[in-house]
Order: C-alpha cells, then sequence, then structure tokens
C-alpha cells in the first residue's frame, strides 16, 4: 500500500452542509475501495490564483490516505464525475514526504492544543 494524498476544489455556491456532504461521498468511496483515511483537512473558503468556471474562490479540502493504485483510479473518476469539484490532484508521498506529513500533522496538533488551553487561560 502507498500514501496518497489528494486536494480537490468545490465550487463556492454550495452551502456548508452539501460541502461536508460531497467531502463525505469521496471519504465514502475511498473506504469502500479499502482505503485507510490517515488525515483530513478542510482549508475553507479560499480565493483561488485564477478564476475557474467563472468562480474566483472555492472551498479546498486535503485527504491523506493509504491504499493501492487502483483505489486512486476509483477515487478521480469520482471526481470527475462529480460536477462541484472544480480541480483536483491526487499525488504518492514518497517515504520523506510521508515522514514530512507526520511531522507538520503533529505540529499542526500542537498549535491547536495551545490555542485551546490559551482560551481557557482567558477565561
Amino acid at each position: 500500500m502507498n500514501h496518497y494524498e489528494t486536494v480537490f476544489i468545490l465550487t463556492p455556491v454550495l452551502s456548508d452542509a452539501q460541502m461536508k456532504e460531497a467531502v463525505e461521498n469521496f471519504k465514502t468511496v475511498l473506504t469502500s475501495a479499502g482505503a485507510e483515511i490517515m488525515n483530513e483537512e478542510n482549508w475553507g473558503l479560499r480565493k483561488l490564483a485564477y478564476p475557474i468556471q467563472k468562480k474566483s474562490t472555492g472551498f479546498y479540502t486535503l485527504i491523506e490516505f493509504d491504499a493501492n493504485p487502483d483505489v486512486v483510479k476509483k477515487l478521480e473518476t469520482a471526481f470527475r464525475r462529480d460536477e462541484k469539484v472544480l480541480r483536483f490532484l491526487t499525488f504518492r508521498l514518497d517515504k520523506y514526504a510521508a515522514e514530512y506529513a507526520v511531522k507538520r500533522r503533529s505540529l499542526r496538533g500542537a498549535k491547536v492544543n495551545e490555542t485551546k488551553v490559551e482560551e481557557v487561560k482567558e477565561n
């Protein structure tokens, strides 16, 4: 099994519930095909570098997963069939990138914990 990372951009006209539902659908495609989801990050609504389909913003989502190569084909087919997806990119991480991803996740988790501690101290 290889370690993969996929980032996709959903159209900004979706409501928050519709966006979360679309992300859950893609996670279901992965898990039903035998992939193990390692991490999911919702980056929120961000400005695009250039307009895509006359839209200047989009909902960004990152998913890290371990899977066989045939699972990636199923996921990308699901991306292409869904009209809510503006762009997507899936790539296999080598051992160095996988180590960096683990380190980045742990640092991100530490920052979230620090923020929660600071909020508690303020109250």
